[in-house]
């Protein structure tokens, strides 16, 4: 016995002292129970806070384990030893110890649990190819052999040792040192007697410089609320799903003859609670879903929920890629928010983050001690603009991160689609940088090649596995086939933001009316483009804050002009070929520009004006939804056609919208000139009755204009008959066939 007590104490007595410095890579070849020969057992265990420890063995007596005392190792005062037979140390040992506060505690041993993640699946993260490499990595509660516990794996190629640190070892690298896998720079460990809630970070010492570094999981599931930044153990999801009819019919969704309308917003600040907290997950539920629903948009677009430590960045500077923010609730608190939206038949679309991430230590920069998942020349890896850092596109790992995210998103939290954040940053090497600010690609071009890879890798992925879900592009530049295929040479979403019409009719409608007829172009324009691409027209909250004031602020005149322009302007964006967008608050009139730090002026709602134009919003969303000349081929020429867009003097345009057997007539009267005997041509004769009329005094206007036209046979334009009717100042009228 003393013989192999002295092997089992002389062992590698160099790695030992490596691990007491917690600067070993293997702790299960050193911990743990090991056999000498095949009767005697060695087992040690690192205990830096005990003054006494004792293993409960495999013999019983009184129907209690014995507990047999464990050696303090003679130079390494922090760890103990037991040397014994064979039968008396369990498959998983037990291990009680004492501290100086005289409270005693045990723990199964870590490390009679070996690493579990198979070659197969290191072989396809390494590749880029893990769809789901978190479910691989983050922490992850499992039962083995009986033992319940949490299984850790991070990725981190550059360091020389990683530990998981917590409440639960006083937040000690020392204690739990994680088993690397060979070359793949895959860390893991399993922790018995862990559970949900489990705060943990890891502890990464860096093999080169020594640096010690402490952050938060990149495939953690759940976080503590800012400003801590701790991740938390969030298991297996327990929430059961209601929402299987939805699910049915999203794959085969046919998005481009559907009307969609989009409310876009921001959990923190479209309503408030009393005192000014949040409302939770559960709480917009019960508000904001029957709001949405009662207002007849089709979907929820959110801003980034995703994890993300300063409420100032509106959620686009993201940690937590896999984690809703805790700010609202838990992970199975959103997942209740998107159930109760799917049964009240409202799609939930998220803005997705992959082109970036911020500086924060405790994150993903710098993760290992070197440029992980960002690139180390800041030329490349850093955008100046928004002082954040921008994910390397050529490294398989980092593809396989934002791959995964995306997929989790739409399989485990059933999110209908996802508006890609500031895609022209990712295409371009030289995007807001100075001359000799970027790296060319290898072809002497200013084209991020691994992007554009990564983004049709992307969007192939999304919509081979899950083809009714919708990849939307935030892209403001003219980069050809956004939403096309990739086999054509396009990118692969399925829509686009229309930026330049955005762009082109809020300029517009910001002049004062007298100078429109030299700017009529400005609204003409965008058809030269309008079937380039899939677009949505967006208002979105980038348009309504730093000074650019609300969309009312915008409108010239007075106050009930101002209104009267975002009546006419909805209902060109409502008539427009395209999907629609608006950003919460602008349905109503919101006066002030947002603010995310507190809640939309629903108080406005009292006055006449702001009821008539939530009420107008309500009503083109149910004529967008019922007339299929509105929205059955947006995307298609043969849904358009001109009816006079030379009018520039008085500044009236109309124009002819098809779908199927359906038409629709939209005449825009831009000035505060009511037009009495108005001439445009027609598609046939007949007499066309006014569906909606954004002067209507139910909308806050006046009633003017005519109820319903003849269309005489006079051909006029190229059409066969011709109608005449009155036009009320600066207001939309749209007509169908009676």
């Amino acid at each position: 016995m003393t013989t192999a007590l002295n092997k089992c104490i002389r062992t590698e007595e160099e790695d030992l002292l490596r691990l007491a410095n917690a600067r070993w890579h293997d702790p299960h070849r050193l911990l743990g129970r090991h056999a000498l020969d095949h009767q005697t057992i060695c087992f040690r265990t690192f205990l830096p806070r005990a003054t006494e420890a004792w293993l409960l063995t495999g013999v019983e007596s009184d129907d209690r384990p014995q507990r047999e005392p464990l050696t303090r190792h003679p130079t390494i005062p922090e760890l103990f030893t037991w040397t014994g037979p064979l039968a008396n140390c369990p498959l998983h040992p037990t291990v009680l110890w004492s501290e100086s506060d005289g409270r005693t505690l045990q723990f199964v041993d870590p490390y009679s649990f070996p690493p579990t993640i198979s070659g197969f699946d290191l072989h396809l993260f390494g590749e880029g190819r893990h769809w789901h490499a978190h479910r691989m990595l983050g922490a992850h509660p499992e039962t083995r052999d009986g033992v319940s516990g949490v299984r850790f794996a991070v990725w981190a190629p550059a360091a020389e040792r990683v530990s998981v640190v917590g409440d639960f070892n006083h937040w000690d690298g020392r204690v739990h040192p994680m088993a690397v896998h060979g070359s793949s720079g895959v860390w893991e460990l399993f922790i018995p007697g862990l559970g949900n809630g489990a705060l943990y970070k890891y502890e990464i010492r860096n093999r080169d410089t020594g640096h010690i570094l402490l952050k938060s999981d990149p495939y953690g599931a759940f976080f503590e609320l800012r400003p801590n930044t701790a991740s938390s153990v969030f298991g297996q999801s327990g929430y059961t799903w209601n929402d299987e009819p939805w699910m049915h019919r999203r794959d085969p969704y046919a998005w481009k003859q559907r009307p969609m309308s989009i409310y876009e917003v921001h959990l923190g600040s479209w309503q408030r609670a009393e005192g000014g907290r949040f409302l939770t997950y559960r709480e917009m539920a019960e508000r904001l879903i029957p709001y949405v629903r009662e207002q007849g948009f089709t979907h929820i677009e959110l801003l980034p929920i995703t994890e993300h430590p300063f409420d100032g960045s509106w959620g686009y500077q993201s940690t937590g890629f896999f984690a809703p923010t805790s700010r609202f609730g838990s992970p199975d608190d959103f997942r209740y928010f998107v159930d109760q939206a799917h049964q009240a038949g409202i799609g939930v679309l998220l803005d997705w983050v992959p082109g970036h991430f911020p500086k924060d230590s405790f994150a993903l920069a710098r993760f290992d001690g070197t440029a992980l998942y960002e690139h180390e020349d800041p030329r490349k890896g850093e955008h100046r603009d928004w002082g954040t850092l921008i994910f390397n596109y050529g490294r398989s790992e980092v593809r396989n991160f934002l791959l995964s995210s995306a997929l989790c998103w739409i399989e485990d939290f059933h999110i209908d689609g996802l508006r890609v954040d500031a895609v022209a940053s990712m295409l371009y090497l030289d995007y807001s940088r100075q001359a000799n600010d970027w790296v060319p690609n290898e072809y002497g071009g200013n084209e991020n090649l691994e992007a554009i890879a990564f983004l049709r890798e992307l969007n192939r992925t999304v919509q081979t596995r899950h083809p009714g879900v919708l990849m939307i592009a935030e892209e403001s530049t003219a980069w050809p086939g956004v939403s096309r295929p990739p086999e054509t040479g396009g990118l692969g979403f399925t829509m686009k933001w229309n930026m330049g019409w955005m762009h082109d009719t809020l300029a517009y409608f910001k002049l004062d009316p007298v100078h429109r007829a030299h700017h009529h172009n400005q609204l003409t324009f965008g058809m030269l483009y309008a079937y380039s691409e899939n677009f949505v027209l967006p208002f979105s909250h980038d348009e309504v804050v730093h000074g650019k004031s609300s969309l009312r602020g915008r409108m010239p005149g007075s106050e009930w002009q101002q209104h009267a322009q975002l009546r006419l302007l909805y209902a060109y964006q409502w008539t427009y070929p395209g999907k629609k967008l608006l950003f919460m608050g602008q349905e109503f009139g919101q006066g002030m520009e947002w603010n995310e730090a507190a809640q939309l002026d629903w108080y406005v709602l009292d006055y006449p004006l702001h009821q008539g134009l939530q009420a107008l919003v309500r009503d083109l969303n149910r004529i967008y939804r019922d007339e299929p000349a509105l929205h059955a081929q947006e995307f298609e020429p043969e849904g358009f056609a001109w009816l006079d867009c030379d009018d520039a003097p008085r500044s009236v345009l109309s124009y002819l919208r098809r779908g199927g057997e359906s038409e629709a007539i939209v005449i825009l009267n831009l000035t505060p000139v009511e037009r009495f005997g108005y001439e445009i041509p027609a598609p046939n004769t007949g007499t066309w009755r006014v569906r909606l009329n954004t002067d209507s005094e139910f909308y806050g206007g006046a009633s003017r204009g005519s109820d319903s036209a003849l269309a005489e046979p006079r051909p006029h334009r190229g059409f066969p008959a011709t109608l005449r009717l009155d036009l009320p100042p600066l207001a939309a009228m749209i007509l169908t066939p009676e």
